[in-house]
């Protein structure tokens, strides 16, 4: 695409494509390869010595993938991006890009629970230490930072208690320590946020949630803001030579490409040589999804905003929680805040429970972000690893149901809320 700045409708058909050389398809193409030919002797071996970038094996490059980290990278004003077998999987490995045994990262403490157990208790194992805040708590996020620190993290919309974290906030304290700021903006899609425009340095989606949005693949992808200096000596991963490349400096050894050494490194280190690798027919059905993101997210945001409207006038309802109530959300989210929404029925986490598995239309499963309405109840589920303690430090009641607003038409979703509700 040329050099003219499109808006993000226009990206979500258009960026990362050029016509298939050998075919002119319109479509992207899923090319099914294992691996790709090399002209001679030498093209192959610049190639693995990165003098020249290529295609080489499909474990760490595929032309279908290729388009849409190039696209999503657009959608969210990154420099570069680079898919993975999943959001888990991006998030793991995005970190032990930055960290090595030894090193800590400073996170907000209210994560999706799959994330919690990840630094709770799996990071701690390879040596890297994660200590917890509570979200906006700069105070206290501030005092957990000490020369060991090499990250900062944050979700934009906590999982599952929908708090908007100030992400500007957290990128001048990343700032004053020379740290990155690595975001999960897995609730909030590019066309409801861009965390890169406040200060973020690494955003992270999981691809199976909004940007598929049909819950037909698993997939997740890190973006690189290209903004951040690795060549302070404390980030010792890009500036000690690298055994696996010949001595290789990534802070300090790619040239004009210095800038992109975290997404370079993520591909070559960790995608390369350990495999969490997305095949392209994922890849092809993320690519369908995102072609329509816009228009999905402008409804999604819409019902969700009317199911959480609903739900505060009921009488059976204790509490509802929805990220457009959010103070936050005039200044992060102004142009909707996205299909999330939880509440509290009163009777608790019993009474939550009968609701969960009376009422109709929402599938009861453990995913968000696609077209079909869902439902859960996460203290018994998608957090139940966590203790109550941490539970509760997590803001997590045990009453909380967890709705992940669809498509379907909005009479006909809180149409199945009222009958539930009026079964409890």
């Amino acid at each position: 695409m040329s050099d003219r700045k499109y808006h993000i409708e226009t990206l979500a058909l258009h960026a990362g494509q050029v016509p298939d050389p050998a075919t002119n398809a319109c479509a992207v193409p899923v090319y099914r390869t294992t691996a790709y030919s090399f002209r001679d002797s030498k093209h192959g071996a610049d190639l693995f010595a990165l003098k020249e970038f290529g295609n080489i094996y499909a474990r760490l490059m595929n032309p279908t993938n290729d388009v849409l980290e190039k696209r999503l990278a657009a959608l969210d004003g990154g420099a570069a991006a680079l898919t993975l077998a999943s959001g888990t999987a991006a998030i793991y490995f995005a970190l032990t890009n930055i960290a090595r045994a030894g090193d800590e990262i400073v996170s907000a403490n209210n994560l999706y629970g799959g994330t919690f157990t990840q630094f709770d208790a799996i990071l701690p194992q390879g040596g890297i230490t994660v200590r917890f805040a509570p979200v906006n708590d700069l105070a206290a996020t501030e005092a957990r930072i000490n020369e060991k620190t090499r990250a900062l993290y944050i979700e934009t919309v906590g999982n599952p208690n929908l708090d908007i974290a100030d992400i500007e906030a957290y990128a001048v304290l990343a700032k004053k320590y020379h740290l990155p700021l690595v975001v999960d903006a897995t609730f909030t899609p590019p066309t409801l946020l861009r965390p890169i425009e406040h200060g973020a340095n690494i955003v992270i989606h999981s691809l199976s949630k909004w940007i598929g949005g049909h819950g037909t693949g698993i997939g997740g992808v890190v973006i690189d803001a290209g903004n951040f200096d690795w060549s302070d000596p404390k980030f010792a991963l890009y500036n000690e030579p690298d055994r696996g490349y010949h001595g290789l400096r990534f802070a300090h050894d790619l040239g004009d490409l210095n800038s992109l050494a975290f997404i370079l490194r993520l591909r070559t280190v960790g995608l390369r040589n350990q495999g969490p690798t997305l095949a392209p027919d994922a890849a092809w059905i993320f690519l369908q999804g995102v072609e329509s993101l816009p228009l999905r997210m402008a409804r999604h945001s819409e019902n969700a905003r009317n199911v959480a409207e609903y739900l505060a006038k009921h009488p059976k309802v204790a509490w509802v929680r929805y990220p457009g109530n959010d103070p936050l959300a005039d200044k992060y989210l102004p142009d909707g805040a996205g299909g999330m929404v939880v509440f509290g029925v009163k009777g608790g986490a019993e009474e939550a429970r009968k609701l969960v598995d009376s009422v109709e239309l929402f599938t009861l499963l453990a995913n968000v972000g696609d077209a079909k309405s869902l439902i859960i109840h996460p203290a018994s589920t998608t957090h139940s690893q966590l203790s109550e303690e941490d539970q509760h430090k997590g803001g997590l009641q045990p009453e909380l149901i967890r709705l992940s607003i669809g498509l379907e038409h909005i009479d006909d979703i809180i149409g199945a809320l009222d009958d539930a509700l009026a079964k409890l």
